[in-house]
C-alpha cells in the first residue's frame, strides 16, 4: 500500500530540504471503496496537522488503485506523517508498519526529517578513514618524558595493565601516564598512512591532571607530558603532507576541578572560582552554595559543570579569540564534541559558527548515542543536522547494528536499524557518519564478538580476563568480517587504534591499553591495510547509494552503487552464523571480481560461515537487468552540492 523507502510511493525518499515537493502514492485495495484519502504531516513542535486531500490517480489491475498528492515542509524541523482513509468500513488509518510498509488500523506515524535550504557539510572527509587514538597509549619516542607534575606516575613498563585498584583514600585517580606523544604520533604516521587513514581523531590532548584529560585544567595549552604547542603544529603539518588531517576533542560541558579556572586544589596561582567569587571565571559554574556545593557532571565533584551560556564562557571558547578558532589556526581540521547532548543548542550554534568562519570546511561532529534526529535533552527535540548546528556524528547505531549481527542478532533486525539512519538522517550528514565498532568509552570490538559478556561484573573481574587461543581465533574472523561491514556501510569507518593489531579488553580502562607495537596481528593488519585499498579504489564508498539485497537469519547482503553508473557496484555479503550460506547473484556480479573472501560458481556465491565477500560488479549499473528481484530497500543520496 506505501513504502517509504521506495521512490514509487514516496519520491524523493529520506530527509529533504525544506520547501522541496514530496510527491506521495499509497496503493489501496479496491474492495475497500476508498471515497476520499488524506495525507496528514504533524509538525513536532506545534503538534499540529497540515492536511492535503489525495487525488485518485487510477487503477492497478482490477484490484488496486492510487491515489497521490503532493506536499512541501515549509520549513527546517522534524515532522510526521499518516494517511487517513474514508472506506466502506468507516474512516481508517494507514499507518508505518514493518520495515516502513503501510499497514492499516496499527502501526506508528512516519518520520519526515527536514533540514535547512542551503545545509552543507564538508566534503574532504568522505569516502576517507578515521582512526582515533588515545594519545597517552599509541607510541612513546625515544628519550626522556617531559613531566613537571610530581603528582603523576610514568610508567617505564609500556604494555602493562592501566592501574585500576582505588589508593589508600578510595579513589581512582588516572595519574598513571606510559608516556605517548604528539611526536610520538607524528613518527608513526607513515603506519596511519600504510592504513589509508585520512581524519586522525584525537582524545583531549589539553592540560588536565588524568591520563585521559576529560578533566580539562587550561584550553589553552598543550599536556606537557603530551608535548607542545609547536609539536602540534609539527604534527598536524607533517599530517597534511600525507593527505591527513587531525580532529580534536571538545570537553565543553564541563571542566576538571583541579584547572586554571576552578582551581580548588589550588594548584594555580591565580583564584578560581572555587577561591573568590571575584575571580573571572566563577560565572562559569553553578554553585549551590560556594564553595562546596556546586553542579557537577554526573556527579563527579572533581567535573564541575560549566554554564554553557555564561557569556564569558562562551567568549572564551567561542569568540574571535577564543578556543575553537585558536586551534583551528594552529592546525586542526575540525572538532568532535564531547556529550554534545549535554551543550544547548545556543552554545552549539556560536560554537559551529566560529568554526566556519575561521576555517570554512572545519568539520562540527558530536557525540550522541542514539538517533540524533530524534534526541531530547533539555527539555526539548534536538536540532543536530538541520543546519548550522553538527555536520555529523558519532554513529552508534550502526555499531550495535554491526556488532549485533556478528553476536546472534537476525539480519532482518539489523538491516531494519540501517534503513532507518539512511532513512532519517540528511544524506549530507550520512556520507561522513563516524562508524565506530569501538571507542574509548566501549568495550573492545574483539572483546565484544567473542569474550565472555561482562553483565555488569566489576573491574576485578574484568581486570583478569583474556580471550583463550580459541576465542582469540574466533575473534580475529569476526573482527575480519564486521571491519568490512564497518569499511563498506555508508559513513566514514573509525578505527579506535589497535582495533586493527587485534587488542582486546573490557571497559574503562582495560579498553585503552598500549599499542602492542612489534605484537600486532598480522592477518588482522593486513586485513585492514586491504580494506583502506578498497575503499580508496572505489568510488561507491565515498557517496553511493545502498541497495538492501538479503536480510534473513544469518545472511545479510547489500550493494554500493553509482546512481548514475560512472563507478563500479560492489556487492558485501555477510555470514554471521556458523554454517556456509548462499546467495544467488544478480547479474552483474556473476562475472564479477572477488576482492575479498567468498567463492563464485555458476552465479552462486557461497559464504563460510562468520565470514564475508566483497564482489565489484563486472559491468555498470545501466546493464542491471529490469527482471531481476531485489529484496526490500534503496537508500540513493541527493547531497547539496557547494
Amino acid at each position: 500500500m506505501f513504502d517509504s523507502r521506495d521512490p514509487f510511493h514516496r519520491r524523493p525518499v529520506g530527509a529533504v530540504e525544506e520547501e522541496t515537493r514530496i510527491h506521495f502514492k499509497i496503493r489501496l485495495p479496491r474492495d475497500l471503496r476508498c471515497s476520499a484519502s488524506y495525507l496528514l504531516v504533524q509538525d513536532d513542535k506545534s503538534k499540529n496537522d497540515m492536511v492535503s486531500s489525495m487525488f485518485w490517480c487510477g487503477m492497478d489491475g482490477d484490484g488496486h488503485e492510487f491515489w497521490e498528492c503532493d506536499f512541501a515542509p515549509p520549513e527546517a524541523g522534524l515532522y510526521w506523517y499518516r494517511f487517513e482513509l474514508e472506506t466502506c468500513r468507516g474512516r481508517m488509518p494507514l499507518l508505518k508498519g514493518e520495515g516502513g510498509k503501510g499497514a492499516l488500523s496499527s502501526g506508528t506515524f512516519w518520520q519526515l526529517t527536514v533540514y535547512e535550504k542551503g545545509f552543507q557539510t564538508p566534503g574532504w572527509l568522505c569516502g576517507g578513514i578515521f582512526y582515533q587514538i588515545f594519545p597517552d597509549r599509541f607510541y612513546r619516542p625515544e628519550g626522556p618524558v617531559n613531566n613537571p607534575f610530581p603528582d603523576r606516575t610514568i610508567r617505564e613498563d609500556w604494555g602493562g595493565q592501566p592501574y585500576w585498584r582505588p589508593n589508600e583514600r578510595g579513589e581512582v585517580t588516572n595519574s598513571d601516564y606510559f608516556g605517548g606523544t604528539l611526536r610520538g604520533i607524528e613518527e608513526k604516521l607513515p603506519y596511519l598512512k600504510s592504513l589509508h587513514v585520512t581524519c586522525l581523531y584525537l582524545n583531549p590532548i589539553f592540560e588536565a591532571h588524568s591520563n585521559h584529560r576529560y578533566n580539562t585544567a587550561d584550553y589553552t595549552k598543550i599536556d606537557p607530558v603530551l608535548g607542545t604547542e609547536e609539536d602540534f603544529q609539527s604534527l598536524c603539518a607533517a599530517a597534511g603532507r600525507l593527505g591527513i588531517r587531525v580532529m580534536l576533542d571538545g570537553v565543553f560541558s564541563h571542566t576538571g576541578s583541579d584547572s586554571v579556572y576552578f582551581n580548588r586544589q589550588g594548584r594555580y596561582p591565580q583564584p578560581g572560582a572555587y577561591q573568590s567569587q571575584q575571580s573571572p571565571y566563577f560565572s562559569w559554574y553553578h554553585f549551590i552554595s560556594w564553595p562546596e556545593k556546586y553542579h557537577s557532571w554526573w556527579g563527579f565533584e572533581t567535573l564541575p559543570e560549566v554554564e554553557e551560556t555564561d557569556n564569558n564562557y562562551n567568549k572564551y571558547i567561542n569568540g574571535r579569540q577564543g578556543v575553537v578558532r585558536k586551534w583551528l589556526k594552529k592546525g586542526a581540521s575540525g572538532w568532535r564534541l564531547d556529550v554534545a547532548d549535554e551543550l544547548p543548542d545556543s552554545f552549539l550554534d556560536q560554537l559551529t559558527e566560529a568554526a566556519k568562519e575561521e576555517k570554512p570546511d572545519a568539520v562540527v561532529l558530536g557525540e550522541v548515542w542514539e538517533d540524533a534526529t530524534t534526541k531530547e535533552s533539555y527539555g526539548s527535540r534536538r536540532r543536530y543536522l538541520l543546519g548550522r548546528q553538527l555536520d555529523s556524528v558519532m554513529n552508534y547505531p550502526f555499531r550495535n547494528a554491526v556488532l549485533g549481527f556478528f553476536t546472534g542478532a537476525d539480519a532482518a533486525q539489523i538491516a531494519e536499524g540501517i534503513l532507518s539512519v539512511l532513512e532519517n538522517y540528511p544524506p549530507q550528514v550520512v556520507r561522513m557518519l563516524m562508524n565506530h565498532i569501538g571507542t574509548h568509552d566501549t568495550e573492545r570490538a574483539v572483546t565484544v564478538l567473542a569474550g565472555e559478556p561482562s553483565q555488569g561484573r566489576g573491574r576485578e573481574w574484568q581486570s583478569a580476563q583474556t580471550l583463550s587461543s580459541g576465542q582469540r581465533e574466533r575473534g580475529v574472523r569476526l573482527m575480519m568480517a564486521a571491519s568490512a561491514m564497518q569499511y563498506t556501510l555508508p559513513g566514514v569507518p573509525c578505527v579506535y587504534y589497535g582495533d586493527e593489531a587485534g587488542m582486546e579488553g573490557y571497559k574503562d580502562p582495560f579498553n585503552r591499553g598500549c599499542y602492542p607495537w612489534g605484537r600486532e596481528n598480522q592477518e588482522l593488519l593486513a586485513w585492514y591495510r586491504r580494506l583502506g585499498e578498497i575503499r580508496e579504489e572505489h568510488p561507491v564508498f565515498k557517496e553511493g547509494s545502498f541497495r538492501l539485497l538479503k536480510a534473513k537469519g544469518s545472511l545479510l547482503a547489500y550493494v554500493r552503487e553509482d546512481p548514475e553508473g560512472k563507478s563500479p557496484s560492489v556487492l558485501c555479503a555477510f555470514c554471521s552464523g556458523k554454517n556456509p550460506e548462499t546467495l544467488d547473484l544478480p547479474l552483474e556480479f556473476q562475472n564479477g571480481t572477488v576482492l575479498l573472501g567468498g567463492s563464485l560458481k555458476d552465479r552462486i556465491l557461497t559464504l563460510q560461515g562468520e565470514s564475508c565477500c566483497l564482489i565489484r560488479a563486472a559491468r555498470d549499473l545501466s546493464a542491471f537487468a529490469a527482471g531481476e528481484e531485489w529484496d526490500m530497500k534503496i537508500y540513493v543520496p541527493n547531497v547539496p552540492k557547494a
